[in-house]
């Protein structure tokens, strides 16, 4: 697995922690900092998880409002937290970080809500994030 498949899983654990508890996402990535710092063996993984996980804090909104956009018939909250965590990760590479192809970003995205989430959910989140890459 690349370092940034395992950077991805580590952002999707800050964001769906953060969700789930009701607290914000950069109170723990904070948390998660301080652990990593006593790992440096997966420093790589770190400093791309932090990148993500950072620019989702920084582009919430407008992520938020382009996944309520083209996710049909679901709104945010409906969502599973699995779901919205992908969904902001896949939208915040789609979107904003250039040094990732727009096709890897949404297999990803799929790959880890395969993974992590319900049946559906891998078809679902390559939807939306489909739709957003073509209105983009």
């Amino acid at each position: 697995m690349s370092a940034r498949s395992k950077a991805r899983k580590r952002a999707l654990d800050i964001l769906f922690q953060a969700d789930v508890r009701g607290e914000e996402p950069a109170a723990v990535l904070a948390a998660e900092a301080k652990r990593a710092a006593n790992e440096p063996a997966r420093e790589t993984s770190w400093l791309y998880a932090r990148e993500i996980v950072d620019g989702v804090i920084d582009n919430r909104d407008a992520i938020d409002e382009q996944i309520t956009t083209f996710a049909k018939d679901w709104s945010l909250a409906r969502m599973p937290a699995v779901d919205r965590a992908v969904l902001r990760i896949g939208v915040w590479e789609v979107l904003y970080n250039d040094e990732v192809p727009v096709a890897v970003a949404i297999d990803e995205a799929v790959e880890l809500a395969k993974e992590f989430s319900t049946d559906d959910s891998g078809s679902f989140v390559h939807g939306v994030l489909a739709r957003i890459a073509r209105s983009s």
